[in-house]
């Protein structure tokens, strides 16, 4: 039998709101007060949020029950299959011994770790963001910055406040392609704001990331190598979001960022080299001690990572592999039973086992075992290693999803949401504030977006403000949520192996969040009313277009050059460097 929202009457909006905010203040709580484990946290903020939707929204017993069911499955498929390849592939890498291969050839690029931060979690992180999206970029540049030696809360904390630049860009632009679909804002005009946004915000965070790491001194000692990473990939972003589209600023800026700075530091260097105090002294930049073969076959995993799940981020090669490996299922007792603003809200769970970011970094790992020449036995180690732990962040992932589930199905999403709303002209503050909670809730500037996007459009056109403003503040404003996400924070926990210590991540990157998204919203409120040159007025279409269409080809030949391109860097990797990953001198 259906059951309506109650929160569609918009009546006693100031209860509900309190209502629905019991659940996240409990998890606030539960992790910066009482360091509850991050499995503790997640599942008894679920049950708080069982109790809350039955007894204070009145939704039906069952249906929170398969809500909560549903979002625990999305948990598990596909974002636990997308940190369990990724960390076979690393796992891999360290047993074999190519990971100091790795270290060495990266300590000849610059052996500061404040320089390997940036290449690293804040650009490699921005690449694999634009490509997959969905915990991916956090998972990998995590397990890498720990293997290089970074101690693993400050690599879980360096790499998520480094996802902010890229996310609202993330998963080749579908962020922004969710918004325009659900507000009916047009799609180019949110890519053009958030273009004109975001810039200011991904300039800064290089230099905000090595202060945060090494102090105001120390951060301030590399400030030009700040500038080159974040000021080449602002500008890149602003250029892209603005005059092509929202599917590739993150790819284009975070390419030309990796290759700004590792030009730029071949002609200059800090004159001392920072390390961590349990570290020695650094001598300098380290001399390359493998040949250019095995430093090619170090690396080879981790391009073809980047082949393959770039490749799986193509619309064509996507759809034929839906066409062939999608299964929806819908959801008893669930899906079109819920009303919301007097239409049927569908819950369909998707199992897309071809096309999931996951499969394409599991095609990633069997390359790998190729590129390593990992035996059985080596391949069967890493892959108990890997299971045993992935346990307890599968538990907080899945919680913590189906708590966004249940959010989303009992109307407690849609009460905070209606609060925000009724703040008047200060809404285009609280606007990015909103996208900001919606991220921190579902771990996804995708669904935050799906999830906010049309009120944020309707509650602008009712106080007479653009609502690209305010569309693309949700957006923007969402990234800063992405670091304290529960799902963020479960991943990186798993990443570093920290599992059970999401508490402490999350205390490391609260006040961060919070900085980053009252600037955004300070900004949003300026374009609102005083900033209006900012908004975007004509869309060229032409641009527009080409943003969305540009070379197609079919899905069928994307799927023959990734797995082919993929095979080659393989095979090339696997012959050039057959010498074992041991030092070739000194």
């Amino acid at each position: 039998m259906p059951w309506t929202i109650l929160t569609d009457s918009q009546t006693h909006t100031a209860l509900y709101a309190a209502l629905a905010s019991i659940p996240i203040v409990y998890l606030f709580w539960a992790l910066a007060y009482r360091r509850m484990k991050g499995h503790w946290a997640s599942l008894s903020t679920l049950g708080i949020a069982l109790l809350v939707s039955i007894l204070g929204f009145g939704m039906p017993a069952g249906m929170a029950a398969m809500a909560s069911l549903d979002g625990m499955a999305f948990g598990i498929w596909p974002i636990c299959w997308i940190i369990l390849p990724a960390l076979v592939i690393f796992n891999l890498s360290v047993k074999t011994g190519d990971f100091a291969i790795i270290k060495n050839s990266l300590a000849v690029i610059t052996d500061d770790r404040r320089l390997q931060a940036l290449l690293v979690a804040f650009s490699f992180g921005a690449f694999i963001e634009g490509c997959a999206g969905f915990g991916t970029p956090v998972a990998i540049t995590g397990a890498v910055l720990v293997g290089l030696g970074f101690p693993p809360l400050i690599a879980a904390g360096v790499c998520l406040l480094a996802n902010t630049a890229p996310v609202a860009f993330g998963s080749i632009g579908i962020p922004i392609l969710v918004a325009g679909d659900i507000s009916g804002v047009d799609t180019f005009a949110i890519s053009q704001m958030a273009g004109r946004t975001l810039p200011f915000i991904t300039g800064f965070v290089p230099l905000y990331l090595v202060i945060l790491l090494s102090g105001w001194r120390r951060g301030l000692e590399v400030w030009p190598a700040a500038l080159v990473s974040g000021g080449s990939f602002a500008i890149a972003q602003w250029y892209t979001a603005n005059y092509i589209g929202p599917m590739l600023p993150d790819i284009i800026s975070s390419v030309i960022s990796i290759v700004s700075l590792t030009v730029f530091l071949r002609f200059w260097h800090p004159r001392q080299s920072w390390t961590f105090e349990h570290e020695p002294l650094s001598g300098g930049r380290a001399q390359l001690h493998y040949t250019k073969g095995q430093v090619l076959r170090a690396w080879a995993p981790f391009m073809i990572l980047t082949v393959c799940v770039a490749g799986w981020g193509v619309v064509p090669l996507k759809h034929l592999l839906d066409l062939h490996g999608l299964f929806k299922f819908h959801v008893p007792g669930l899906d079109g039973l819920v009303l919301h603003d007097g239409k049927a809200m569908d819950a369909v769970f998707q199992l897309n086992l071809l096309s999931a970011a996951g499969t394409a970094v599991a095609l990633a790992a069997c390359f790998s075992v190729i590129v390593t020449g990992a035996s059985p036995a080596v391949v069967r180690e890493v892959l108990i290693l890997t299971l045993k732990g992935m346990r307890l962040p599968v538990l907080s992932i899945s919680s913590i999803i189906g708590f966004a589930y249940i959010m989303k199905y009992s109307g407690m999403a849609t009460a905070l949401g209606l609060a925000f709303a009724a703040t008047g002209m200060l809404f285009p503050f609280f606007s990015a504030l909103l996208g900001w909670l919606g991220v921190f809730m579902t771990g996804s500037d995708t669904s935050a977006n799906a999830l906010f996007g049309k009120l944020q459009q309707e509650t602008a056109v009712h106080i007479g403000v653009d609502p690209v403003v305010t569309v693309s503040a949700n957006s923007v404003g969402g990234v800063c949520g992405k670091m304290i996400s529960p799902q963020s924070l479960s991943v990186a926990a798993a990443a570093v192996g920290l599992a059970g210590r999401e508490s402490d991540i999350f205390r490391y990157t609260i006040v961060h969040s919070l900085i980053l998204a009252g600037v955004i919203g300070v900004m949003a409120f300026l374009q609102a009313y005083v900033l209006t040159w900012m908004i975007p007025r004509i869309v060229p279409g032409a641009l527009a277009g080409a943003a969305s269409g540009g070379l197609v080809l079919p899905g069928e030949s994307y799927l023959v050059l990734t797995v082919g391109l993929a095979a080659a860097v393989a095979i090339l990797a696997r012959i050039l460097g057959r010498a074992p990953a041991q030092p070739t001198g000194s």
